[in-house]
């Protein structure tokens, strides 16, 4: 499958290859004039959420509030995880969004398939098996996935980086019996570059597989938009954060850089904004979607 390359995208590739190419990765698009919708990762409330102040339906409630059209709950905030949560209890936050005007965009997992133990490696691709059936039956369409740690020192990179699409590839077959997508996280793990990211994306080669481009995550290159926007033509969600990083260090986003990079790609599909570090959960997270609504 052809790819695009940083010299022809930063060149400015023709709206139809980039448009063709997005829409073979599995990337929403859609004629010019319409923006993607914002959703809240709610990995954003993850401090009151794990404390116990504030309640998945009250996150949800505050987003409706806010004005998100959707958001994207992380497993982890569903009762028993990593176990799946009872049917009754997932239809009920279901219902709940569609009576608060929300969608669901996505859902999410903690999983590593860089373990050198097989067994353990089957067991997290179990434990994504098990979350395809949630994220159908919550109505995501997209369920997050991570690479790995890559803490196993002794063992060679390329070595891991086979198990990764060995457990990538997998996940995609099994999403789709569940009709849901396998989105892939870069998370500044075991691949942390565009590169790598899409040499994976390319030997996985499955339309139930895409790309979660997180924005905060590129963390070793010196222009972080340049590795985003090698991305962005196969991203089927995002992570939109506070901060991107050039050679390790931390700076603001620029919006209208990431702006540009979502019109050049012609993406119309959810975009999920996520806040991260000390404050109050709650005015972080409204500020920022001021922030990129003004942006868009």
């Amino acid at each position: 499958m052809p790819r695009l390359t940083r010299r022809a995208f930063v060149a400015g590739a023709s709206a139809a290859t980039v448009l063709s190419t997005g829409a073979r990765a599995g990337s929403p698009a859609a004629p010019a004039g319409r923006r993607p919708k914002l959703s809240c990762n709610l990995y954003s409330f993850d401090d009151p959420l794990r404390s116990g102040a504030m309640t998945l339906a009250q996150v949800l409630e505050l987003c409706a509030e806010l004005g998100f059209e959707a958001v994207d709950p992380t497993g982890y905030y569903f009762t028993g995880y990593p176990l799946p949560p009872a049917d009754a209890y997932v239809h009920e936050i279901r219902r709940l969004a569609f009576s608060l005007g929300l969608a669901i965009s996505g859902t999410g997992i903690r999983n590593d398939f860089t373990l050198t133990d097989a067994a353990r490696r089957d067991g997290e691709l179990q434990r994504a098996v098990t979350w395809f059936a949630v994220a159908s039956k919550l109505g995501a369409p997209v369920l997050r996935v991570f690479d790995g740690r890559a803490e196993a020192g002794d063992q060679p990179r390329e070595q891991l980086t086979n198990w990764v699409v060995e457990g990538f590839a997998r996940c995609a077959e099994l999403g789709a019996r569940h009709g849901v997508i396998t989105a892939f996280q870069n998370h500044d793990e075991h691949l942390k570059t565009a590169a790598e990211v899409l040499a994976v994306r390319e030997r996985v080669a499955s339309k139930w597989f895409g790309l979660n481009v997180d924005i905060g995550s590129l963390r070793t290159t010196a222009d972080p938009y340049e590795e985003i926007a090698c991305l962005a033509p196969y991203a089927c969600t995002w992570q939109i954060k506070e901060q991107v990083y050039r050679k390790g260090v931390a700076e603001k986003t620029d919006l209208r850089r990431i702006a540009a990079i979502l019109r050049d790609t012609r993406y119309r599909g959810y975009l999920p904004l996520e806040t991260l570090g000390p404050g109050d959960a709650r005015e972080k997270v409204r500020r920022w979607l001021g922030e990129v609504q003004e942006a868009l």
